[in-house]
């Protein structure tokens, strides 16, 4: 058997050649109606059809032609009594990234030739909106200087008519001329109607805030809305925007260790506790602090309490000597710098603080939504846009099988891994599995492989609708005598059996998994 006939690359390679199905008819393509089959049923396209689509895959995949939609938010919102309005904070934000944005609109999106300004526009609700101009919230996208189009709802709020204890945010975009293109789900967000005053109980940690969880800080003057500022970070320096807040993620450090050999452990964050903020975004860091309570103005330098939702805290500056106040993370309009507070005449535990010095913390959510629509020859909205959260390797040798697990899938979406399409069963909205490929459909020389193939999974929908996903399979070989090589003999013929064993063997128990980050 010669070996690179696995793969004849005037054909396309038939990825599922390994296995044996005892029924084949399942396999055919069937009608529109048929195709959104019955959980457990194997589906495959039509090789016509997936002859069509191959090329317009490697494209996507070559060209990074996706969109994203990014939806940022807290994790909880406090609820409005009466006439108050009281807005969300941090205000929920979009963000719009990646090359497919920068194509120009079709002759079906445009409303006229020689239209300018953004191609989409968004508007913004709660998910129990009626959808009226006064419950939903239009975004004005403004370009940002790393070519993300951002959109902030400012004035959303919750009132106490609404009894919920939990809600979504609801996005709809619309495309230059009218188009849907689709309708994108926050995560759950938690009403509570003020912070909690009590101390926090690790028994019920619903409100607490974890090490490696993500955060926002906000300082907020006399109570104003107006004077309202987050920490940001902005060309490549911490700042306090007025605008625009970051995501940090909250580590919390093992013991006090200096600002070189900072540790990070799992753990509820308590006062008094040494963490470091790190931006989600960029990746930079403040230095390791102090996490401190605050409470009429003073930094308490006593408390160990886990850290709650809307708390007011002060980050201390490790360091000061014992009796003074030490220094503390301040803003100065939009700066950020140290203040140095003063030992509380009356109570050795306190520290005097100023307003600029007191910030609220809050738990912050984001869901990432990414497709492309260069493939399609639809004018059905993107979504729902499947969410991949973890993939499930089962089985080996002639037939391994893959379940991918995570939300909105159906029975119109088939697996890929690169541009080979796998056969694929729809289990129910958080499942899919699928077969995975044979490695000679992506090297042809698959006996002799020295190196592990990477192969990026994403999903495509039955119209041709294409989902990327930070998922990648990698097929792992342990052996790897190319024939002719210095140093290793060439294998006789009758040797063809021998190694097709050894690859059965081989592939059996070493595919392995991992996010591509």
């Amino acid at each position: 058997m010669d070996p690179a006939g696995a793969a004849d690359p005037s054909m396309p390679p038939n990825p599922l050649a390994h296995l044996s199905l005892r029924d084949r008819s399942e396999m055919q393509l069937q009608s529109e109606a048929d195709r959104r089959s019955l959980p457990g049923t194997w589906t495959r396209s039509s090789p016509e059809h997936t002859t069509i689509l191959r090329g317009g895959v490697r494209r996507c995949l070559q060209q990074q032609c996706e969109q994203t939609v990014r939806i940022v938010h807290a994790k909880v919102a406090q609820k409005s009594y009466g006439n108050e309005k009281r807005f969300f904070c941090p205000p929920p934000c979009v963000y719009l990234s990646g090359p497919g944005w920068r194509v120009k609109p079709g002759q079906d999106q445009a409303h006229q030739a020689g239209e300018t300004g953004p191609t989409v526009c968004g508007y913004m609700g709660l998910d129990s909106a009626s959808g009226s101009a006064a419950e939903t919230q239009k975004l004005n996208f403004e370009q940002q200087p790393d070519s993300r189009e951002f959109g902030c709802a400012k004035t959303l709020y919750i009132s106490d008519a609404d009894k919920r204890k939990h809600f979504r945010l609801v996005l709809r975009l619309v495309l230059r001329g009218g188009r849907e293109l689709g309708t994108f789900h926050s995560r759950l967000i938690k009403v509570i109607s003020k912070p909690s005053q009590k101390k926090q109980s690790l028994k019920n940690t619903d409100l607490c805030i974890s090490s490696g969880s993500k955060v926002s800080l906000f300082n907020r003057l006399r109570s104003q809305t107006v004077s309202t500022r987050y920490l940001s970070v902005e060309d490549g320096a911490f700042v306090a925007s007025a605008r625009q807040w970051a995501a940090f993620t909250l580590h919390l450090a093992d013991g006090h260790s200096s600002q070189g050999d900072f540790l990070p452990r799992e753990g509820y964050v308590r006062y008094g506790s040494l963490v470091q903020l790190v931006c989600t975004l960029t990746g930079i860091t403040l230095p390791p602090m102090i996490i401190r309570k605050v409470a009429k103005q003073c930094a308490l330098l006593d408390v160990d309490e886990p850290i709650s939702q809307l708390h007011k805290c002060a980050f201390q500056f490790p360091g000061s000597p014992p009796g003074e106040g030490g220094t503390y993370l301040c803003l100065a309009t939009e700066k950020v710098v140290q203040f140095q507070a003063s030992p509380c005449p009356k109570e050795a535990n306190r520290a005097l603080l100023n307003d600029s010095s007191c910030w609220t913390i809050i738990g912050t959510e984001s869901v990432e939504f990414s497709f492309s629509t260069s493939l399609a020859c639809t004018l059905e909205p993107v979504t729902p846009v499947p969410l991949i959260s973890t993939l499930e390797l089962s089985g080996g040798g002639d037939v391994a099988t893959l379940e991918l697990h995570g939300e909105n899938f159906h029975a119109g979406l088939k697996v890929w891994f690169g541009d080979v399409e796998a056969e694929t069963m729809y289990r129910s909205p958080r499942s899919l599995v699928c077969v995975v490929p044979d490695v000679a459909a992506f090297c042809s020389d698959w006996r002799w492989l020295r190196a592990p193939i990477t192969i990026p999974v994403s999903l495509v929908r039955s119209d041709g609708l294409f989902y990327p996903s930070a998922f990648s399979f990698t097929y792992t070989p342990e052996y790897s005598a190319r024939p002719g090589h210095t140093g290793v003999p060439e294998p006789a013929t009758d040797a063809d059996a021998l190694l097709e064993s050894i690859h059965q063997e081989f592939t059996r128990t070493n595919f392995h998994l991992f996010i591509q980050t």
